[in-house]
């Protein structure tokens, strides 16, 4: 049987999963030509997004907590876009606000 994690728990291993994938040394050119390198960005945020996707559903997850997870979601999709993640100017901070 797994152990359940905390609300806290997940938003903290999604977030350290975005930084991750963002500090994952790019393959070939820093571009998307190499497929190990982009497997590997988007298992990292596939399971980033795995530990957090239902968290808005529950019934005791706040207005703030709710607002994270979309923070993150939107952190995700950002990642997903940049195929250069170790140049710092592409990085996000985990405090960006979510575009309206």
């Amino acid at each position: 049987m797994s152990c359940l994690i905390t609300t806290e728990e997940r938003l903290k291993k999604a977030n350290e999963l975005i930084q991750k994938a963002r500090q994952l040394p790019a393959g070939i050119a820093g571009t998307f030509l190499d497929l190990t390198y982009v497997a590997q960005v988007k298992d990292i945020l596939r399971q980033a997004r795995d530990l957090i996707k239902f968290i808005p559903f529950s019934p005791s997850a706040d207005v703030e907590t709710k607002q994270t997870v979309k923070n993150l979601m939107w952190e995700i999709e950002e990642t997903k876009k940049r195929p250069q993640s170790g140049n710092a100017g592409h990085r996000l901070s985990s405090s960006v606000p979510v575009p309206s």
